[in-house]
């Protein structure tokens, strides 16, 4: 937890202010006690009234200063603490947004969305009970106990005997409750996951009638939470009534005590009815630190896994210093390249060698699991390959810089991932300073001008979250218009025709061959006739290229494509 404080340093000057302010609050509250002594044994016991109300308005005095202490420390401990958690999740996005793929893997999604929301938030409340609550807790306690010894030195021994047994308990809940809270944000991660599963995949439940199961597992993963927070829970409210007995009887020794001090004569009134006082801002304070060890664990929690989102160090990194490169055609050359993912047993891809050339169309074929989608995304380095080299413009991809090499390519993933908002602000994604003419024109190219002129608002139309209001093939075409918009010299289409039907997918192919004729076109795809003309076609097996040429050259040397073609062709349209 406390490396996590080093986020607060921008704003020291809050924090010594809200100290500085909940230290005059403690002196005030610690004074009245005494003027309230005062008042009895001097002014009513010998019937000085103006002594009375000249020590009256300065009681008032001060326990008004106290109140504007404790609201405006209020203040600045909350502001302190909102600018903290916000400061915390930009960190906390930034670095997520430079984790690999493996990263985000080996975290979980629904895992860093609740580490960046409740986990930041337990740490959002801990600093400000910790700027109000906390700072007071032991102020208050260790000048009640100055003040009360003052008053009475004999009579102060109770409190030497209160104290550690309050403290002691308060340590044994502690450790009974830590590895309860961490298990809490661990079951919380689960629940976030199921619910996450369940709301993106509401099409496939409904579909084959399996709302009840996932109904049970919700279920069981929010009664799972809930068993261990009631664990907890019990646990804590053991807690304060242990308090509030103790606070009880130490009254009633008071009392007791000092109603015999004043019987003989070495007590008056007024100091016994301060000390009761001084006795209750120690227990305040004792019950103040108790509930700070409430939050404690869960934050130290949170802070653990907060840590180890920073701790994480991603695998992908720019170079300390990247080389420009001297040409911009988008070459492509794959060497000797070799890709597994963690843990697994066998690598994905196994000494992949091509070259992919400007002005020429290279496709990449090959049954499930053959690495395609894999290979197609070590080009924008969204993993690191294990051995051998990808070059692009003649330099290792390693020694760019990854928003330099990201800048080259155009990608069009396998699923079509659309943003909320316009249709304009998704293809405007491509390129943030795109013209109005260059979004219809990419819009034209990728054949969706027709059904965006349909819609009620055209360009303006608001696309749902996750593009729910459009069809698969409609979000293929707006994400191929995404990336046509930014002209870049490498296009990656990652099975991105397959929604299409074959008229608009031939149409489509037709108008890319003209517009990206100057730079260099990587197409995976599962259907032959959206890859038949390519210029290059690569054919991948069990993650090796088991043959590359034209569609006429792999017709007659290459027995995988002979086959994949025999699947989806006629021997009529084979010969053709």
């Amino acid at each position: 937890m406390i490396k996590l404080l080093r986020y607060l340093k921008p704003y020291r000057l809050s924090v010594l202010s809200a100290l500085g302010l909940v230290f005059l609050q403690v002196i005030a509250e610690l004074f009245l006690p005494t003027l309230m002594a005062d008042i009895v044994d001097i002014g009513v016991v010998t019937g000085n009234t103006s002594y009375i109300f000249k020590v009256g308005a300065i009681m008032m005095i001060i326990a008004l200063v106290g109140t504007l202490c404790a609201v405006y420390a209020s203040y600045l401990s909350s502001k302190t603490a909102m600018a903290f958690g916000r400061d915390l999740r930009s960190q906390m996005f930034e670095r997520a947004e430079d984790f690999s793929l493996n990263e985000f893997n080996k975290i979980g999604t629904s895992s860093l969305i609740t580490r960046t929301t409740n986990d930041i938030t337990q740490m959002q409340q801990v600093v400000m009970m910790s700027l109000g609550m906390m700072a007071r807790a032991p102020m208050m306690g260790i000048g009640g106990i100055i003040m009360a010894v003052s008053k009475n030195a004999t009579l102060s021994l109770i409190i030497v005997f209160v104290v550690p047994v309050i403290t002691l308990g308060i340590v044994v809940v502690a450790k009974k409750v830590t590895p309860l809270f961490k298990l809490m944000q661990t079951k919380l991660d689960n629940l976030n996951q199921v619910l996450r599963e369940t709301l993106t995949g509401v099409r496939v439940i409904r579909a084959f009638n399996r709302v009840e199961h996932e109904k049970d597992r919700f279920k069981e993963a929010n009664h799972d939470l809930t068993s261990t927070s009631i664990k907890v829970t019990k646990i804590m409210a053991v807690m304060m009534p242990a308090m509030s007995l103790i606070f009880n009887f130490t009254t009633i020794a008071v009392i007791w005590f000092g109603a015999t001090r004043i019987d003989n004569g070495t007590m008056q009134v007024g100091d016994l009815m301060a000390f009761i006082q001084y006795v209750m801002q120690i227990m305040f304070a004792l019950i103040m630190l108790s509930m700070m060890f409430v939050m404690f664990p869960r934050a130290s929690a949170s802070a653990v896994r907060i840590n180890e989102v920073f701790d994480t160090i991603p695998e992908i990194k720019d170079p300390l210093k990247s080389r420009a490169t001297h040409t911009r055609d988008g070459l492509i050359e794959f060497k000797h390249v070799t890709f597994s993912y963690p843990g697994a047993e066998h690598p994905v891809l196994k000494d992949i060698s091509f070259t992919a050339r400007p002005n020429k169309i290279t496709a990449i074929i090959g049954g499930t699991g053959s690495g395609k989608s894999t290979l197609v995304n070590l080009i924008p380095r969204f993993y690191d390959i294990d051995s051998g080299h990808i070059l692009v413009n003649g330099m290792d991809i390693r020694e760019m810089t990854q928003k330099s090499l990201r800048g080259k390519i155009g990608f069009v993933p396998q699923r079509a991932v659309l943003f909320t908002g316009t249709i304009a602000d998704n293809i405007k994604y491509g390129k943030e300073n795109a013209t109005m003419e260059e979004i219809q024109y990419a819009s034209e190219i990728a054949q969706a001008t027709d059904f965006i002129s349909n819609m009620k608002d055209g360009f303006d139309s608001v696309i749902a979250q996750g593009g729910t209001n459009l069809s698969g093939g409609q979000k293929q075409r707006l994400s191929i218009a995404r990336a046509l918009v930014r002209r870049p010299e490498i296009y990656l289409f990652d099975d991105s025709f397959s929604a299409l039907d074959f008229k608009t997918d031939s149409k489509l192919r037709g108008a890319l061959k003209n517009e990206t004729k100057n730079a260099t076109q990587i197409i995976v795809a599962q259907r032959v006739t959206t890859i038949i003309d390519a210029d290059q076609i690569i054919v991948l097996d069990k993650g090796q290229i088991a043959g590359i040429g034209t569609h006429k050259e792999l017709l007659k040397t290459c027995d995988v494509y002979r086959e994949i073609v025999s699947s989806q062709l006629s021997e009529e349209e084979m010969a053709q």
